[in-house]
C-alpha cells in the first residue's frame, strides 16, 4: 500500500507513486511506435524538460516486451573518455551493470566480453556475439549523451552503432533494435565543440537517426491533467480548466516552470486562506487564479539551476545576448531561420521558439526574468534613475499607479539626464531606460509583459499589471504624422483587446529642435496620454 505523500517534483525524476504528474501517455505512445519502427532518434530538448521523466516512463512500459539496456552518462566521470580503450571496456561493463538486477546472466555475458576489447571494432564484435547468444529484442536508452568529455571518442561510438544498423539493414550483422539518446545538445551542436574541422569529423555519425518531433511542453489539457489528480488525492475542487490555462500562458508549458509554479502554491502560498488566515496544511483549499500570479512574483525571485543556466547562456555569449535584448527591448521582428547559429543555439537552450515564423520568447517567465536581468544592469550602471523613480511619489488613495506621473517623472528624467546624450545611445537604450525606470516602481507589487505589435513603425507595447489593474503603455519611434496617426489607432485596438478605455504613449523623438512636451488624445472611444522624448 502506498503511504508516500504525493506532492509536486521539480527535481530528479518523476515517480507515479509519489509525485503529481502530467499525463504524458500519449507522448510515450508515439515514441513507442517511433520503437517499433525500429527507429534511431536523440530526444535533445533543454535543460529539465522532462528528458529523464520521460525515458524512465519509457522503460517502464518497454521492459515488459523488451530487454532494455537504460544508462546515463551523468556522473560517469572523465577517465572513461580519455582513451579509445578504457572507453571500450567500460561501455560494455556500464551496458551489463544496467541489467544486472533484472538478467544477471545477460550482464555476465557483457562483463565476460568486455576483458577482451581495447577498440570500438572489437566493441562492435563483442555485441554481435551478445545479440546472437540471446533470443531478445534489445533497445539502447543512453541519458545526458553530451555529458561525454570527449566528443569525437563519443562520435566515433556513434559511427560504431551507425555501422552496425547499416549492416542490419542489408541483412549482414546484428545489432540494437532501436536507440534513444537524451541530451541538451544535438549531435551537430557536440559537432561544433571539435577542434579538428576536418571533412571527415564534419560528417555525421548519426545521419541514421529520424527527427524527433514529439511535442514534450505540456498543453493545458496535459497541465490539467496533473490538477485533477491533485484535486482527487486532497479531495478538493477547483476551476481546472482556467487554472490550467493561466499557467499555460506563463509557461507556454515548459515542464519544470508548470510543476514549479504548482508546487509554490501548494506548499508556500495556500498555507494561509484566501483571507490570509493561517490553514492547517492537511486541509488544503481551493486555489484560485491570483494563487498563480501570487507564484509568479516568488518564482522570479528564485535561484534556481534552470535560470542559473539561462542567464549563463546569455552572458557567456554576447551575440546571444544581443540577439535576445533585441527581442525583449528593442521589440525587434526576426525570422525564424534554424540554419542561422543563433538563432539554432537560443532554440537548443529553450530560449526562444518559433511563433509563426517569428522568433519570440519561449515563455514569459523567461521573458521576465532575463528583463529583470537586464534591467538590473541598468539600475547598477544609472544610479541617477533613483532619484526620479520613488514608488510612493506615483501610488494613488485606492493603492494604484497614476501612470500619467510616471511617464511625465519619465520625461523630466531623460530631458535631465540624457539630453546630451548622442541620438543614436538613445535610440538603442531608450527602451531598456524605460523598462528600467519602471522596474523599482511595480516591483514585489506587479509585473510587467513586453508585446510585440507588427507595424510599419517600430513599436513595443508595454503591459503592465499592479494590484488588479492593467496600463497599456507604447514605445514607438516618431516617424511622420501619418504613422503617428496610424500608431494611435493600433494602440487604441489594442485597449480594446483588454477590455480598457485608457492607454499610454512614449515617442522618442530624435529631430534636433524636438520639444519635451505632453499630450492628451482623444480618438475611437479612447483616452491616450502621451509623453515625447
Amino acid at each position: 500500500m502506498n503511504t508516500v505523500k504525493k506532492r509536486f517534483n521539480t527535481t530528479g525524476v518523476c515517480v507515479p507513486r509519489k509525485h503529481y504528474m502530467v499525463d504524458i501517455s500519449n507522448k510515450i505512445k508515439k515514441i513507442e511506435e517511433m520503437i517499433e519502427n525500429e527507429e534511431y532518434f536523440i530526444i535533445n530538448r533543454p535543460r529539465q524538460y522532462g528528458k529523464t521523466t520521460t525515458m524512465f516512463m519509457l522503460k517502464k512500459i518497454l521492459i515488459e516486451n523488451h530487454l532494455v539496456i537504460d544508462c546515463s552518462f551523468e556522473g560517469i566521470g572523465d577517465l572513461i573518455f580519455q582513451e579509445e580503450g578504457i572507453f571500450s571496456k567500460e561501455i560494455l561493463k556500464i551496458f551489463g551493470d544496467s541489467i544486472e538486477n533484472e538478467h544477471a546472466q545477460y550482464a555476465e555475458i557483457l562483463y565476460s566480453l568486455a576483458e577482451n576489447v581495447t577498440n570500438l571494432k572489437e566493441v562492435s564484435k563483442s555485441l554481435t556475439k551478445f545479440f546472437k547468444s540471446i533470443d531478445e529484442e534489445v533497445i539502447l536508452l543512453i541519458d545526458e549523451v553530451d555529458k561525454s568529455s570527449n566528443n569525437q571518442l563519443f562520435l566515433s561510438f556513434l559511427g560504431m552503432l551507425r555501422n552496425k544498423y547499416l549492416g542490419r539493414e542489408q541483412e549482414e550483422d546484428y545489432t540494437f533494435k532501436s536507440v534513444i539518446l537524451a541530451g541538451v545538445h544535438d549531435i551537430k551542436n557536440l559537432k561544433l565543440k571539435l577542434r579538428d574541422n576536418s571533412e571527415k569529423k564534419l560528417n555525421s555519425p548519426w545521419n541514421i537517426a529520424v527527427k524527433f518531433n514529439v511535442d514534450m511542453s505540456f498543453n493545458v489539457n496535459e497541465i490539467e491533467s496533473m490538477l485533477l489528480d491533485y484535486c482527487k488525492s486532497n479531495n478538493i475542487d477547483m476551476d481546472t480548466k482556467e487554472i490550467s490555462k493561466k499557467i499555460y500562458y506563463y509557461t507556454h508549458g515548459y515542464p519544470f516552470l508548470v510543476s514549479r509554479l504548482c508546487q509554490i502554491i501548494d506548499e508556500d502560498i495556500i498555507k494561509e486562506n484566501i483571507d490570509g488566515e493561517s490553514i492547517d496544511n492537511e486541509n488544503k483549499r481551493t486555489w484560485i487564479l491570483a494563487d498563480i500570479d501570487n507564484a509568479l512574483k516568488i518564482i522570479l525571485k528564485e535561484d534556481n539551476t534552470l535560470f542559473n543556466d539561462l542567464i549563463k547562456n546569455l552572458e557567456n555569449n554576447k551575440e546571444v545576448y544581443d540577439f535576445i535584448k533585441s527581442i525583449i527591448v528593442d521589440g525587434d521582428e526576426i525570422p525564424f531561420v534554424i540554419s542561422d547559429i543563433i538563432i539554432s543555439q537560443c532554440l537548443m537552450y529553450g530560449i526562444i521558439r518559433d511563433s509563426d515564423g517569428r522568433c519570440k520568447i519561449d515563455n514569459k517567465i523567461f521573458e521576465l526574468y532575463i528583463y529583470n536581468h537586464m534591467t538590473s544592469k541598468v539600475l547598477r550602471n544609472n544610479k541617477s534613475i533613483s532619484k526620479y523613480n520613488f514608488r510612493e511619489k506615483f501610488i494613488t488613495s485606492d493603492n494604484n499607479l497614476d501612470f500619467e506621473k510616471v511617464l511625465l517623472r519619465f520625461q523630466q528624467f531623460m530631458k535631465e539626464q540624457y539630453s546630451s546624450v548622442d541620438t543614436e545611445f538613445i535610440e538603442r537604450e531608450g527602451r531598456l531606460l524605460f523598462l528600467a525606470f519602471i522596474k523599482p516602481i511595480i516591483n514585489g507589487v506587479g509585473f510587467d509583459f513586453k508585446e510585440v505589435q507588427i507595424s510599419e513603425e517600430k513599436r513595443l507595447d508595454v503591459v503592465v499589471t499592479y494590484n488588479k489593474r492593467k496600463y497599456i503603455i507604447e514605445l514607438k519611434i516618431w516617424n511622420s504624422p501619418k504613422y503617428h496617426e496610424k500608431g494611435i489607432k493600433q494602440l487604441c485596438d489594442y485597449l480594446d483587446i483588454h477590455g480598457l478605455d485608457k492607454g499610454y504613449l512614449i515617442i522618442f523623438n530624435f529631430n534636433k529642435n524636438k520639444e519635451y512636451k505632453d499630450e492628451i488624445i482623444r480618438n475611437y472611444g479612447k483616452k491616450i496620454f502621451g509623453v515625447f522624448v
